[in-house]
């Protein structure tokens, strides 16, 4: 009896990350041209600018980032002055982060060009697809967060 063969380009959680990776590096180049941004200090800014102040691990959990890569956008966004630290009161291992008023400009630009992104995106499907592609990644999240 032979061993069974895993088709990777037919294994759907393969194919997930394959296809996230894609959109992720067409997005990347906006703001890479921009701004000279990575993906990480891209999701640092968008996470600071989308929730406010933030600890580096609320940003990791949030991105799904590992914290090297939040600790180097941190130190990144600081050396170009888009956000600050600020000390916890009651734990110095911690510091609140916060974007700087050039930081949220920053953002702010890019917010519109991000949801243009995604129109233009979901215009390359139908709308039976787009609603399917929506309630499917909905479905798996939820299932996914029940286990």
């Amino acid at each position: 009896m032979e061993p069974e063969i895993l088709e990777l380009e037919s294994f759907l959680p393969y194919r997930l990350y394959r296809l996230a990776d894609a959109v992720s590096r067409e997005f990347s180049r906006i703001y890479k041209e921009r701004h000279g941004l990575t993906r990480p200090e891209w999701r640092t800014l968008s996470g600071l600018g989308q929730r406010g102040t933030m600890t580096a691990t609320e940003l990791g959990e949030q991105s799904a980032m590992h914290k090297t890569k939040v600790s180097r956008a941190v130190a990144e966004l600081e050396r170009r002055r888009w956000l600050t630290r600020t000390p916890d009161e009651t734990d110095r291992r911690v510091e609140h982060l916060t974007l700087t008023k050039a930081g949220l400009a920053v953002y702010r630009e890019m917010v519109p060009l991000a949801k243009a992104f995604e129109r233009e995106l979901l215009a390359r499907v139908s709308a039976e697809e787009r609603a399917a592609i929506i309630s499917g990644v909905a479905a798996l999240e939820r299932a996914l967060s029940a286990s």
